[in-house]
């Protein structure tokens, strides 16, 4: 049974441009909910991939395009209400030696700069660690594949997070000491300085069958007990296993707290693209991008279910909480791809990156409180092509006047992808 990955599909549909976003759209009212949305523009940006914006100090939003940009690869931007600032074009460089395609999300440092990765690029073509002052301009911290056979990693796909320690974590999809994922190895967990100096805490499939994982494609958190944790996209192969949830000490001690696919059927769950966040409650939740009790989604004929979300305990008992394809015609969602969010009103909100069916539904958002009662809010694609927008691979952000944030991958005005507020009763929260 092989693990679908439709979502890449859209990578040969990409374009270049930097991003045109303004949150007075004509907005879309669903229960006293708004969605507001601005389209990418294909001369101008495209495709906002995996990571979830970031709400600033000074209240404006941040992020990335993985195409656009003044050079056609990639850019930074910031958002304001009515506004928008190109922050940075990748590709500036001879070779795009700055890094090209940020997948991620950026990270705001203690410092007051903004943190981030570049899936490829760099001055060995594998990816960069990258610091952006404002006002200022970027610096390339580490380029990725400086050692031989890419034993400190490749390709790093989530953003990175400031631990309390002050240095920032984070992963790569390949990479790494073992490859028996292929030549560029099977992902690693690293640490970095602000100054760049690079750490490889682990290389994934150092076990027997790689049942420690492979292939992270989310990004850590660290826990209240300092200690970190993260998900793998598969497992063994893209065969037999089907991913897993991990724990990792700051010297780089790596403890596997569960195995996706452990029940008939992956029941219980597989391949979790997006990381983990800590609830309230001190358990962790996240959602599985395939897996679940409903074997509706179909990919090359194999059947492997919908998605999930679930929660677990820092002891690796996991609980899954909602299976999606659940209502008729999914129009619950389906495939799950970016993280979730706990918000002020301590419930969980999410994204789909499809419904219905790959073909005929673009993706949902949904409300899912600690009791697993699943809500979806709003369903991508209601306006004539697509206006709204479609796909949508980030999760999402609360900002500080409640209301959420976040993009999609396709549809909008040129069908190169929206930004969007979806506005609710919610109160605010405070700034950052």
């Amino acid at each position: 049974m092989k693990i679908p990955m439709a979502r890449r599909l859209f990578a040969a549909l990409r374009t270049c441009g930097i991003v045109f976003l303004l949150f007075t759209a004509a907005a879309v009212s669903l229960h006293g909910q708004t969605l507001s949305t601005a389209s990418f523009n294909g001369a101008d940006g495209a495709n906002p991939e995996y990571g979830a914006l970031i709400q600033g100090h000074d209240g404006n939003f941040y992020g990335t395009t993985s195409a656009g940009g003044a050079n056609g690869g990639g850019a930074i931007f910031m958002a304001a209400p009515g506004t928008l600032t190109l922050v940075y074009s990748f590709c500036a460089k001879a070779n795009c030696a700055d890094g090209k395609s940020p997948y991620g999300g950026l990270v705001l440092g203690t410092d007051g700069n903004f943190y981030g990765t570049t899936q490829s690029g760099g001055a060995n073509g594998y990816g960069t660690i990258f610091k952006y002052v404002p006002g200022v301009g970027l610096t390339t911290l580490y380029n990725f594949c400086a050692k031989s056979g890419c034993t400190d990693g490749a390709n790093p796909v989530a953003g990175l997070i400031q631990a309390a320690n002050g240095n920032f974590y984070g992963t790569t999809e390949y990479g790494g000491a073992n490859d028996m994922c292929g030549a560029a190895g099977c992902g690693t967990v690293f640490k970095i300085t602000k100054k760049g100096k690079l750490t490889t805490l682990y290389s994934f499939c150092s076990k027997s069958d790689c049942s420690d994982g492979e292939l992270p494609t989310g990004a850590l958190i660290q826990g209240k007990d300092k200690k970190f944790y993260g998900t793998t996209f598969t497992g063994t192969d893209a065969i037999g296993s089907f991913g897993t949830i991990f724990k990792i000490t700051g010297a780089g001690k790596l403890s596997t707290l569960y195995n996706f696919c452990s029940k008939s059927g992956c029941v219980d769950g597989a391949a979790p693209h997006a990381g983990l966040i800590q609830a309230t409650d001190g358990n962790f939740y996240g959602a599985t991008e395939y897996g679940g009790a409903n074997d509706f989604c179909e990919d090359l004929g194999d059947e492997v279910g919908c998605g999930t979300v679930f929660k677990i305990t820092t002891k690796g008992k996991l609980t899954t909480l909602y299976s999606f394809c659940s209502l008729s015609g999914c129009a619950d969602g389906e495939l799950p791809t970016g993280g979730l969010i706990q918000a002020t009103d301590g419930n969980f909100y999410g994204t789909t990156f499809t419904g219905t069916n790959e073909f005929a539904s673009y993706g949902t958002i949904f409300e899912i409180t600690p009791a697993a009662a699943l809500t979806t809010l709003y369903s991508f694609c209601s306006k004539a092509g697509c206006a709204d927008g479609s796909f949508p691979l980030a999760g999402l952000v609360q900002g500080a006047d409640g209301s959420f944030y976040g993009t999609t991958v396709t549809g909008g005005a040129s069908g190169d992808g929206t930004a969007f507020r979806f506005s609710t009763a919610l109160g605010g929260s405070s700034r950052p």
